[in-house]
Formats: C-alpha cells, sequence, structure tokens
C-alpha cells in the first residue's frame, strides 16, 4: 500500500494540508512546533485510528472545532486506486471512510494501512511494559494473520468474564463456571501457540538484522508465554485459583505474556545505550517489517518522527537503506537538513517544508 495524494483538516495547527507523497521516500522538514510530527501523527490515526502522542482524542481537535479529518487516495500492489478516510469527533465518535462506503469499524481500514513508526520513545518497546511487547507481536500477526483479531477478541471476552467472577468470589470450581474455565484455557492455548508461532519465525530475520545494526553483540529473542513453562494453562489457573481470587484478577495467560530480548547473555537494558538500543529497535521492526512483506506480498508504510534524536548519521542512514530496500514508503521527518546529508544518493524521494501549519514542496 502507498499512500498518493493526502489531505488533513483541522488537526492540531494544520487546518487544511493538502500534499502528494514520494511512493519511495518523503522528507519532512521544520523547525519545532511548526507541524511535521503532528503531521505523522495524523497519517498514523489511518494505520491505528488513534495518536501515538495522547490518549485524548479531542486535544488533537483544532480548538474551535468539532472534528478533524484524514483523507487518503492510495495505490494497492495490484495497482488499484483506493479513497480512504477517518473522521473522529469531540463526541469521541469515529468514521473510517472506504471507497464512499462509510464503517464504524476501525479494523476495515487498518487493515488496508500497515503503518508502522519510530520515534525518540521507541526504546519503550524493549524498557517499557510488556504490554508494549505484546502491541508489537500483535500488530504483526493482525496484519499476517487476519483470524488473530477474532481470536484475541474472544480471549479478551472470556478473560473479562473470569474477572468478574473472581471479584464476586465466586466458586470457579463450580459446574456452571467450568465451560468458561475450559473456553478460556483453550483460547488461551491457541492464542500463545500462535504468537509462539511468529516469534519462532521473526526470530532468525532479527538476528540477522541485529548482526548488522549491533555487530559486536550476540542477540537472543524469545517469548514468555505468561505462566509457568511447563504446565499448561488450565493446570496453571487450576494452581493460581485461590490467588487470583484474593487479588480479584487472572494472573495467567497470555495476557501476562512478554517477548524478551537479551544481549550477550543479559537483559537489552542492562548492556545498551539509548542508542543502541533504538537501533535493537529499527532491527526489530525491520524485521517485522521483511516477514510481513514476504507472508501478505503486500509493502507497509513506516513513519519516522525525529530522525536525527540519538541516530548517528551512518545508522540513520543504515535504517533507511533497509527499509528502502523492502519498497517500504517512508516518511521522515528532521529539524535540519544536515541530519539527513545522505539522502541526495536517492533518486525517487520529495521534500517538503512544514511551517506554522503549512505544507509546501521543496
Amino acid at each position: 500500500m502507498k499512500l498518493d495524494q493526502v489531505q488533513i483538516t483541522q488537526f492540531r495547527n494544520l487546518s487544511s494540508v493538502s500534499f502528494t507523497p514520494s511512493s519511495s521516500l518523503t522528507i519532512i522538514r521544520g523547525v519545532n512546533g511548526s507541524g511535521k510530527s503532528s503531521l505523522i501523527e495524523a497519517l498514523y490515526y489511518l494505520g491505528f485510528g488513534r495518536s501515538f502522542r495522547t490518549n485524548k482524542h479531542s486535544s488533537v481537535i483544532q480548538h474551535d472545532k468539532d472534528s478533524f479529518s484524514v483523507f487518503a487516495s492510495c495505490l494497492n500492489e495490484e495497482g488499484e486506486k483506493l479513497k480512504l478516510g477517518f473522521q473522529r469527533n469531540r463526541a469521541d465518535t469515529f468514521t473510517c471512510s472506504i471507497n464512499g462506503t462509510h464503517s464504524t469499524k476501525l479494523s476495515d481500514l487498518v487493515s488496508l494501512v500497515p503503518i508502522q513508526l519510530f520515534t525518540p520513545q521507541s526504546t519503550d518497546l524493549i524498557i517499557g511494559s510488556p504490554a508494549e511487547r505484546r502491541r508489537f507481536c500483535d500488530w504483526g500477526l493482525f496484519h499476517v494473520k487476519h483470524q488473530f483479531q477474532l481470536l484475541a477478541n474472544q480471549y479478551g471476552k472470556f478473560l473479562k468474564h473470569r474477572n468478574a467472577l473472581l471479584k464476586q468470589q465466586a466458586n470457579l470450581a463450580a459446574p456452571e463456571n467450568q465451560y468458561w474455565e475450559s473456553q478460556f484455557a483453550e483460547l488461551g492455548e491457541t492464542m500463545t501457540e500462535t504468537r509462539q508461532e511468529y516469534v519462532s519465525l521473526l526470530t532468525p530475520i532479527f538476528k540477522d538484522y541485529a548482526q548488522q545494526i549491533l555487530p559486536t553483540f550476540d542477540v537472543e529473542l524469545s517469548y514468555y508465554k505468561g505462566w509457568e513453562k511447563d504446565v499448561s494453562l488450565s493446570e496453571s489457573l487450576v494452581k493460581k485459583r485461590e490467588y487470583d481470587g484474593k487479588i480479584g484478577h487472572t494472573s495467567s495467560g497470555p495476557h501476562k505474556a512478554d517477548l524478551r530480548l537479551k544481549v550477550n547473555g543479559v537483559n537489552a537494558q542492562e548492556l545498551l545505550s539509548r542508542g543502541q538500543l533504538r537501533m535493537a529497535v529499527a532491527a526489530l521492526q525491520m524485521s517485522q517489517t521483511k516477514m510481513f512483506n514476504s507472508a501478505t506480498k503486500r509493502r507497509s508504510i513506516f513513519l519516522l518522527d525525529d530522525v536525527g534524536a540519538e541516530l548517528d548519521a551512518d545508522k540513520r542512514e543504515q535504517f533507511i537503506d533497509g527499509l528502502l530496500e523492502m519498497d517500504t514508503q517512508v516518511f521522515v521527518t528532521a529539524i535540519e537538513s544536515t541530519q539527513l546529508e545522505f539522502i541526495q544518493k536517492y533518486n525517487e524521494k520529495k521534500m517538503f517544508h512544514v511551517e506554522h501549519g503549512s505544507v509546501k514542496e521543496e
């Protein structure tokens, strides 16, 4: 999928913006506060239906307006043109548009727009909570195995029901609750097997990229399933039943899973510098991009916000080279041209300057 024409209205300081990005590399320059990160944030809404900067959708709507919108015409891998749109209002309701057909089902839109993001905060993928790493795995599975979303939704419903029973101090061993327990365990095992298979396929690709980007380190990626190693989920639920009753929620299951990265035998965050952590994240994201490409025969969109932060020039070049070699459509923001001196070698590129919320092609 490649964005061909983009229109953004009433989004932060972008009142009305229209531009035609490159199908390969688009550079967006501007001083801090000019609106370049807001432009990236607006594009992110097409792939996720939310912001990466705030949990409050209303805060991205211009203060005197009732809604914002992001529209794009796109070309898919067959060369067909699609018209996609996303609009959200202050009442916190949204509408997706696909070739003129409106929908309130977000997955209809985001399944068509595989977007990844790299920012100065991307190190949270490694040093942040396990939820960050579960989201990373689940993004790949959502776009590679469409049935995974249904599985995750079903699991979430059963988890919510089980937690409600625990808070009510219900007897989970009672016959009337055995159906819920068995279904919960079965869904949890299936979800875990699906994630484990994904991580096992991702690991060798990641190791190849890590060897290129962090050649002096030996990296190891592993998946923790969310309960004890040598027992089934149903056995773990029985063992933890009393404990779960005391704390009022379920302590075993794929909702507690984690993706663990070790470097030279120790946790990555204990050994790597912040710049090295960012490159480890870059290797993870490039490996996921490559796996997405090979599994779906499609191409993704990559947003790099403030690429100059804590990445030296040769690493920036290596990262962007790797993405472009996979025919990824790349959007990069930078403050200074000197941060991207190497881009002169790319033929298929466009450069835009953002100032006071307006976007002009250079």
